[in-house]
């Protein structure tokens, strides 16, 4: 699929929004921003809730392709979470489909398998496949785009890559996230690769970078395109020092989404 001229980057002025409207136009892309709050150093950029569906349209309308990272990207309480993530994505579905746009990518999240019990040493990595078990009302809005995703692609015929991004971050910042770890120049070499890869349908990928202590199957993303540079490793020791390993039996020992599915916090993830 050729590489679409002008893309939607919703949820632009959140953390991994702010990294990939660095890094994408490298590939060529002109991105329209859109987000709740202003832009830094965005003028153009579009300030509209995903409630407004006139506005949400307007924005749509022309564009190639849509990368929607918008929403509540932490824990939050039910309410606020089905407005932002389920009303709000469907809100952005729709207007796609009036507009006619054939592609999105779609940010998905570890956390909607977080129930899933992480592999051990020299156990199979966790495929794409696995069963949803969100671990968070968070987690289950993911769960939802997911399958509203797939909705479009059997009803609509609009392509979606829902990408389970793990931990999108400059670095890494806890033990955990040495294994679900997606840098930034992987993150964008992800999303192009969705962006760019032929006859996708629903295709579900897990995003993390090649990591040395990865859990995640990354076939289905290879398929894509998509070649993973980095690796978290190079934090390990360092982190390792400051905050040990897990306790063997833990939440963190145990499921995928670790302390999330005990005790639901409101830091980075």
């Amino acid at each position: 699929m050729p590489a679409p001229r002008t893309v939607l980057l919703t949820g632009a002025a959140g953390g991994v929004g702010t990294l990939m409207r660095e890094l994408l136009p490298a590939y060529g892309y002109e991105l329209r921003l859109l987000d709740v709050v202003p832009v830094a150093g965005e003028p153009d950029a579009v300030v509209a809730d995903l409630a407004d569906r006139a506005a949400l349209r307007e924005a749509v309308r022309g564009v190639d392709a849509i990368v929607h990272l918008a929403g509540i990207s932490l824990e939050a309480g039910f309410d606020a979470i089905v407005a932002a993530n389920i009303t709000g994505t469907h809100h952005l579905y729709e207007a796609a489909r009036e507009e006619g746009v054939r592609r999105v990518v779609f940010a998905s999240s570890n956390h909607a398998v977080g129930f899933t019990r992480r592999p051990g040493e020299g156990e199979p990595r966790v495929p794409v496949t696995t069963p949803h078990r969100p671990d968070t009302f968070y987690g289950l809005s993911k769960c939802f785009g997911e399958d509203l995703a797939q909705l479009y692609w059997d009803r609509d015929g609009i392509e979606t890559v829902s990408v389970r991004i793990g931990s999108c971050f400059p670095e890494p910042t806890s033990v955990r996230m040495l294994s679900l770890w997606l840098s930034p120049g992987d993150c964008a070499r992800l999303l192009h690769a969705s962006l760019t890869a032929e006859s996708v349908g629903h295709t579900v990928v897990n995003g993390s970078s090649a990591n040395t202590r990865l859990w995640w199957d990354l076939s289905t993303a290879r398929a894509l395109g998509y070649e993973p540079r980095d690796d978290s490793e190079a934090y390990a020791e360092k982190l390792i020092a400051e905050q040990g390993l897990p306790e063997e039996g833990s939440a963190d020992d145990v499921y995928l989404g670790g302390r999330f599915c005990v005790d639901p916090p409101r830091w980075p993830h």
